[in-house]
């Protein structure tokens, strides 16, 4: 018995079909024969050699270069409190280029500065969340533990001064926020940094201020300073033996720092993800976790969801307090 000839119309269909099921099909082996990284990859830190970011960047790079098969370069792009570093991550178009960045200059930049030439939500995008650590409220050696400190700053009110390493820091911002929150006024004296906040804590000059746990805590195993609270939302590793505010009876009182790798919009997101997930394992690694403990941090490295979450709480905390009191950094 003779085919039956294949009509116009359904030929027309299968065509369709054909075609439809070949596009659907295309990412799928895009991105099984994806090569990526096919070059170097470059690291960019927005602060100098030895400093925080750069040694956490740093121990990174090593086990990435492994990971991904190409090498990773760390550049220092120093300036503008990570901005600069941050403005070039976001314009790269390469799709080799990421960064280690400190919380700020992934989330509260432009709110403090309208001049900067980023947008970290539109710009970035969000790879891991590296480390957290919380700050640490710290008093002179002398001053009284836990309530007691706070009912006594409460009683002082404006007569009492803290300090940070200037406006629109973390140290600022923590302070300002732990006075929205409860019944303590002091007064904001900024300095270069925080070893010269150190040095007025102990000269007399200043009764609080809140420090990151690596150079707070060994002073007060030291015994030259009174460690009060940590700021996070219960207590730290970081921090053996403080409670936190909200223990103290400061409400709803969660603020940490941390440091994250972050890339520029323009990387595809199969690239994102790839990188996401070596940067994650890595992160949890015995080895890791140790080497980021002797820095002061936590590990955690989360997913890009994991960040982008942590991301839209610190704005939505953070910028609050930036605009109801108009701070722009200096």
């Amino acid at each position: 018995m003779p085919a039956r000839a294949i009509s116009p119309l359904r030929r027309l269909f299968a065509n369709a079909l054909a075609t439809a099921l070949a596009s659907a099909l295309l990412p799928c082996a895009a991105v099984a024969g994806d090569n990526w990284p096919s070059k170097p990859l470059h690291l960019i830190v927005g602060f100098p050699a030895g400093s925080s970011p750069d040694l956490t960047a740093r121990a990174l790079a090593e086990p990435l270069e492994k990971r991904l098969g190409q090498p990773v370069i760390v550049e220092n792009k120093v300036g503008a409190g990570g901005n600069i570093a941050g403005e070039q991550v976001a314009r790269a178009r390469d799709g080799h280029t990421f960064s280690v960045m400190i919380n700020g200059n992934l989330t509260i930049a432009r709110l403090l500065n309208p001049a900067v030439r980023y947008d970290p939500v539109k710009d970035l995008q969000p790879v891991s969340l590296i480390g957290v650590a919380p700050l640490v409220l710290v008093a002179p050696a002398g001053a009284p533990e836990g309530r007691a400190f706070l009912e006594a700053a409460a009683q002082a009110g404006s007569r009492w001064s803290y300090g940070s390493p200037g406006v629109g820091t973390v140290g600022h911002l923590g302070m300002e926020l732990l006075k929205s929150r409860s019944a303590l006024r002091p007064e904001h004296i900024p300095y270069p940094g925080y070893p010269q906040v150190f040095n007025a804590i102990q000269g007399g000059d200043l009764q609080l201020s809140m420090l990151p746990p690596a150079l707070a805590m060994a002073q007060v195993q030291a015994g030259k300073l009174r460690g009060v609270a940590v700021t996070s939302a219960a207590r730290s590793p970081l921090a053996p033996g403080l409670p936190s505010l909200k223990e103290l009876g400061v409400g709803d009182f969660d603020l940490e720092i941390w440091n994250a790798v972050a890339a520029p919009k323009a990387m595809p997101a199969a690239h994102v993800h790839k990188l996401a997930e070596a940067v994650s394992e890595i992160v949890r690694s015995p080895e890791m976790r140790a080497r980021l403990a002797a820095q002061g941090w936590q590990a955690v490295g989360s997913s890009p969801e994991g960040l982008a979450l942590r991301m839209r709480q610190d704005v939505a905390t953070l910028g609050r307090i930036i605009r109801e009191q108009g701070i722009r950094a200096q």
